[in-house]
């Protein structure tokens, strides 16, 4: 099989949690440990972060992945899901896995995908750890996917574990209380090993507290020393300024949003965790990974802003504590009136989201192309229950197309509400001229 051939395989043979939702989780990591053990565990050949967390773990994946680059590390770096390259999910110093290695892994355990069936994620899960060991990188930063306890990815005993925050997403699967979410995430922490967790919240604090003293974790809260004094944006840079036990600190970051502001704390917290685990991270890398994350690791859709007059802003937020986010974020900018693109995926609160939507906004209901897609003429009668109105498109980029016709040059177009919308959006089109 060539390169295409073999991804036509991987996403039709194998069960993609992504494309078809629920039915693609398998709820325990038997086969992501048969995978590994073929492949003589490939994940015991390297130092390895862990982070969880409903919103956030992205960025902060890539923050550290770039800070640790430019400190001097070989750095891995696995993410899900991608945007536009299958590739993207599995990085070192932000350079893509080439196309032969993805070829010549599953070459490699087709036998095995014929005896155990595993799912896509399982699979990519393998491939990234088998791939990070024979490259022998020095430290990877592993994203988990959906939860943690039975997450693929977490069979690895990383150096230390990072969980962001916790948020209403994916209760069909990982429980319909925050506490219970809290549990399934907090089972990334493993023995003795210390954990950052990035948000204090009533409801997962104990969870955290709790599984961390089970197994003698040292437990480290972000905002316990630092906190956000101001922040500031110019052009295409986030100014955040810092105070780390009363000392103030200015970082400068690529990536702009106001949610990046707990974000940057996590990620502080991290650095200072692996510092004491031996690793040496001066101030000059950590402000050159902060200053180009985007550039070092190819992180996307975090209110990236592609055109100006009128201004489009791409935003992966797909649930209620990420809608509200960048709610926060629209009364930081200046801009006349808002056109707002949205379209969600079945397993998602979609009420809940819909319900924050701004009143005053001009709303483009509309889908992925994928089956876990809820229907944008679903989506827009839903959003009539709760008295918001708008008009129905059949793909993003006719939305797009049809909120520039309508908008004045000083006012915003947002695109939010799936990963896999925004990665419909086609950016040759839509941005501007470098």
């Amino acid at each position: 099989m060539n390169y295409q051939e073999t991804l036509e395989f991987l996403y039709e043979r194998l069960p993609q949690f992504t494309r078809i939702g629920e039915a693609a989780y398998k709820k325990d990591i038997h086969n992501t440990v048969a995978l590994c053990e073929a492949l003589n565990n490939p994940q015991c050949g390297f130092k390895s972060i862990h982070i969880a967390g409903t919103n956030g773990k992205g960025s902060v994946s890539h923050m550290l992945a770039s800070i640790l680059q430019e400190a001097g590390y070989k750095t891995g770096l696995y993410t899900s899901p991608h945007l536009y390259d299958f590739r993207e999910r599995i990085r070192i110093d932000g350079k893509m896995i080439s196309k032969d290695e993805v070829v010549d892994f599953t070459n490699r355990i087709l036998p095995l995908i014929d005896q155990i069936n595993p799912s896509f994620f399982e699979v990519t899960v393998a491939l990234a750890f088998d791939y990070f060991a024979r490259q022998k990188v020095d430290i990877a930063v592993i994203e988990t996917g959906l939860g943690g306890r039975l997450d693929s990815t977490n069979i690895i005993t990383p150096v230390l574990s990072v969980i962001t925050n916790i948020g209403w997403d994916h209760m069909q699967l990982l429980g319909d209380s925050l506490e219970k979410i809290a549990f399934e995430k907090a089972g990334i922490i493993k023995e003795q090993v210390p954990v950052v967790i990035g948000k204090m919240q009533p409801e997962s604090w104990p969870v955290f507290v709790k599984k961390a003293a089970e197994v003698n974790a040292p437990l480290e809260l972000a905002s316990k020393k630092r906190s956000i004094a101001s922040y500031q944006w110019e052009k295409e840079n986030f100014f955040i300024h810092t105070h780390t036990d009363g000392y103030p600190t200015t970082f400068k970051l690529d990536l702009c949003g106001i949610y990046q502001c707990d974000n940057l704390l996590t990620v502080l917290s991290a650095v200072e965790q692996l510092n004491k685990a031996d690793f040496s991270i001066k101030e000059k890398a950590i402000h050159a990974g902060l200053g180009h994350t985007k550039k070092n690791t190819g992180l996307m859709g975090r209110w990236e802003q592609l055109s100006n007059h009128p201004a489009l802003v791409l935003d992966v937020a797909h649930n209620a504590e990420g809608m509200e986010q960048v709610l926060l974020q629209l009364q930081q900018i200046a801009f006349e009136k808002l056109h707002l693109i949205i379209g969600m995926v079945k397993d998602k609160d979609c009420e809940r989201v819909l319900a924050l939507l701004p009143k005053d906004a001009t709303i483009y209901f509309t889908q992925a192309n994928l089956p876990r897609a809820l229907p944008a003429t679903a989506l827009a009668s839903l959003a009539q229950q709760l008295g918001i109105n708008g008009s129905i498109h059949e793909n993003v980029n006719t939305a797009i197309e049809a909120a520039k016709q309508q908008a004045g040059a000083n006012e915003l177009l947002l695109v939010c509400g799936s990963i896999f919308l925004v990665a419909e959006v086609d950016r040759v089109r839509w941005s501007d001229p470098r």
